[in-house]
């Protein structure tokens, strides 16, 4: 077989996900001229470092800020992700940090090591440990701020270790939603959260709705005595306004896996250095979930977890497919049949999903369209991009 996907990689990718690149059909490594598509954990993607090549971006993670999404929805490039393959991860960061805050590991640790050399060790232990008697779990409020895949999750360990959970999230799926237990009760603001949780924990993407979401006029309603967790993304919670809260005694620890420089060392704070997904497990189900979706948009022209694209799955009926994206504008289909039907080309199957401004067309012909009649395609004012998915069986 002579064709072969060229894919780019930055940062190391798990093995295991690299693996499930056949290397009878792929060509992967560090350094690739000409790449097909990308695959990417946090390298901040500069627009420079994408070649007019790529067709796909795929990102081992569930964030994309480090990739200029709009820029490649202009070009017709779809980036993908991985949502929910951290899950597991992050929700067992936040029950360490629920956990450690309730029971004030940290403080408590860090006064054990103080007392190193001590001749009266025991003495001073025993004197000591008054001041870090902390609380128990059950029975307790943890308000969820957003109920995706890590939100849920957090969401049913919170429940099956006896706690109340209190969730808010407008933007439920309906598949997130059934996988809810029935017994998380439902906060029709942020605001209610806030005011009626012992812990409260972040579980939203960045984005210019989301950003400083948790500010200092939200963190007036704060239950004194509160934790605060971010487990989300830097910039989702106002440090000034922490501080602040801090300073007040309403909150009683922020958590964050994202500390600023006025966050580092401070009392009230935990910091973590993003943590959240970083275990061999995480980064294994990122990096095989992101693969196997770059394979089919390569090999077959379907797309699932795409950030700036629809969900597109047809099955293939035919050895000639194309591939089409272009701008959600009226009579964008007609056009394309159209330039095919003038070309003879007749088409056995078709489907059309739109999301939000882009729209992505599949095609499936009873014949090869020649490279002028697709040439003619991607002229049509509004096409952004478009390819011929080869006829390739590719096998592990």
């Amino acid at each position: 077989m002579a064709l072969k996907y060229r894919i780019a990689i930055y940062n190391a990718i798990s093995a295991r996900g690299l693996e499930r690149f056949p290397a009878s059909a792929y060509i992967v490594g560090k350094s690739i001229s000409t790449p097909d598509a990308i695959l990417l954990r946090s390298h901040p993607l500069a627009l420079d470092e994408i070649a007019p090549s790529v067709k796909a971006i795929g990102r081992a993670g569930a964030g994309v800020n480090n990739i200029p999404v709009e820029a490649m929805s202009k070009r017709g490039v779809a980036v993908f992700n991985a949502p929910g393959a951290n899950a597991n991860a992050v929700k067992e960061l936040v029950l360490a940090a629920m956990l450690a805050t309730a029971r004030n590991v940290i403080p408590a640790v860090a006064f054990v090591e103080s007392l190193a050399g001590s001749h009266d060790l025991e003495k001073k232990l025993e004197d000591g440990k008054k001041q870090f008697a902390g609380y128990e779990l059950p029975g307790r409020t943890l308000g969820v701020i957003g109920l995706g895949a890590i939100g849920g999750l957090v969401a049913d360990t919170a429940i099956k270790l006896g706690m109340k959970v209190l969730g808010f999230d407008p933007d439920i799926t309906v598949d997130n939603a059934w996988r809810l237990p029935s017994s998380v009760k439902r906060a029709l603001s942020i605001e209610e959260v806030i005011k009626s949780s012992d812990f409260v924990t972040l579980h939203v993407p960045l984005t210019d709705k989301t950003k400083h979401l948790i500010d200092a006029k939200r963190l007036a309603h704060t239950k004194r005595g509160q934790v605060l967790m971010n487990f989300s993304r830097d910039g989702i919670v106002e440090d000034e306004a922490v501080l602040a809260a801090l300073a007040e005694k309403r909150l009683r620890r922020y958590v964050t896996d994202f500390p600023g420089p006025s966050l580092i060392a401070h009392p009230g704070v935990m910091a973590l250095p993003h943590l959240g997904a970083s275990t061999e497990e995480a980064e294994d189900n990122c990096a095989m979930m992101v693969v196997d979706q770059l394979r089919e948009f390569l090999e077959e022209g379907t797309i699932a977890n795409a950030v700036n694209f629809p969900s597109v799955d047809m099955s293939r009926e035919s050895p000639f497919r194309i591939a089409i994206t272009n701008a959600n504008v009226p009579n964008m289909v007609g056009q394309i049949s159209t330039t095919m039907a003038q070309a003879g080309l007749n088409i056995h199957n078709m489907v059309n999903k739109s999301r939000g401004e882009m729209a992505y067309t599949l095609v499936d012909l009873d014949s090869a369209a020649a490279p002028e009649v697709i040439e003619r395609i991607a002229r049509i004012p509004g096409v952004l991009s478009i390819r011929a998915v080869p006829e390739i069986r590719v096998t592990a």
